[in-house]
This record gives C-alpha cells, sequence and structure tokens, in this order.
C-alpha cells in the first residue's frame, strides 16, 4: 500500500535571498521580495467552493479574474474551477489539513503547491509602466483595477499578476524563473533611478 501521508520538508531558501538586498531604492517603482507563504491549489465544484472558502477564512470570488483578502490570506480566481490560496508567513500543513478534513467526500482537488513559486512586489507611481516593459496587459487602474488578478507573461516567465493597491502590483512567479523576473524588473526600472 502506497504511503501518502509523506510530506517533503518546505523549502526555506529562496532565489530571492540574495538579490532582493542588493536591489537599489527606486521610489517611483520599489521592489521587495515577499515573505514566504502557504500557497494551495483548489479545484471544486459549488458544493466544495463555499465550504473550502470558509475553512480558508476567505470567501473564494466567483467573479473572473479577481482576488478576495481577508487577515493577510488570498483567494485568487484563476479559472472557473481553479483558485490559488496563500497565507504568507503560514505552513500549509494545517490550513491543508483543516480543509481536506472539511471537504471530505466532496469532488475536489487541493495541492500543496508552497514550494513551487515566490512572491515578488512592485509599488511605486510607475510600477505599471515598468510591468509593460514585458507584460502585454493594459495595466492602468481603469482596465486593470485593485482587486484584479490574472496568468499572465512578464517577458518569457509565466506570471500570476494582482493589484492590491492603485500603485502596487504583487507578482507569484514559479522558483525557477525568480531571478529571471527580478532582474528583468531591475532592468526596467532603471530609466527611473
Amino acid at each position: 500500500m502506497l504511503d501518502v501521508s509523506t510530506r517533503r520538508a518546505p523549502l526555506t531558501a529562496s532565489p530571492l535571498d540574495t538579490l532582493a538586498p542588493a536591489a537599489k531604492t527606486v521610489p517611483v517603482a520599489n521592489l521587495r521580495a515577499l515573505p514566504s507563504a502557504a500557497r494551495l491549489a483548489f479545484r471544486g465544484r459549488e458544493a466544495a467552493i463555499g465550504r473550502a472558502g470558509a475553512v480558508f477564512g476567505v470567501e473564494l470570488p466567483r467573479e473572473a479574474c479577481r482576488f478576495n483578502n481577508s487577515q493577510g490570506k488570498f483567494a485568487l480566481w484563476l479559472g472557473p474551477d481553479e483558485w490559488l490560496l496563500l497565507a504568507p508567513a503560514t505552513s500549509a500543513t494545517p490550513i491543508f489539513e483543516a480543509m481536506d478534513a472539511a471537504l471530505g467526500d466532496l469532488p475536489h482537488a487541493l495541492v500543496d503547491v508552497s514550494a513551487r513559486s515566490v512572491g515578488i512586489e512592485i509599488s511605486g507611481s510607475e510600477a505599471a509602466r515598468v510591468l509593460n516593459h514585458g507584460c502585454p496587459l493594459d495595466l492602468h487602474v481603469s482596465a486593470f483595477p485593485i482587486g484584479m488578478c490574472t496568468r499572465t507573461l512578464l517577458g518569457k516567465a509565466e506570471i500570476v499578476l494582482m493589484r492590491t493597491g492603485a500603485d502596487v502590483f504583487q507578482i507569484d512567479v514559479w522558483r525557477s524563473f525568480a531571478s529571471y523576473v527580478w532582474k528583468f524588473l531591475e532592468e526596467a526600472r532603471r530609466e527611473f533611478e
């Protein structure tokens, strides 16, 4: 019988650990590495959605490309039956176990993807312009308002982008592309130094 209870130890080192401290301060486009976070990929149908949100502590959005947040946690709509759940500076294990127990026999998929990606925040009056050096989206606040999120590209890397403030964006990027994305943003904001 296969023992599925075995878990890998979480990755503690981030590919940004050496890049972030060396970053120059550019107030109009400030970069910072976000703290580690529990990341759960959730897929489910109507019966499981409400229960998952109640256990996670954030209602799962039903509107395309939107996120809800509460007490530092984020629930991002990524597809008709797919959400990314983020809980900064938290272990995924207790959240995973509570959600798995609450969802019981309801059809769903819940995967701990905490080790898959890291977070980057870019903020300041020129943050959208810096992102548009490699992101094809219209990032004007009227087209990409606060509370919006989506999968997109930044240069050659797939990212999840969300707008958390008028001039604040958060990026979720796979670890293998994190250094590339950080350096891309560093280069794009050089004109504002």
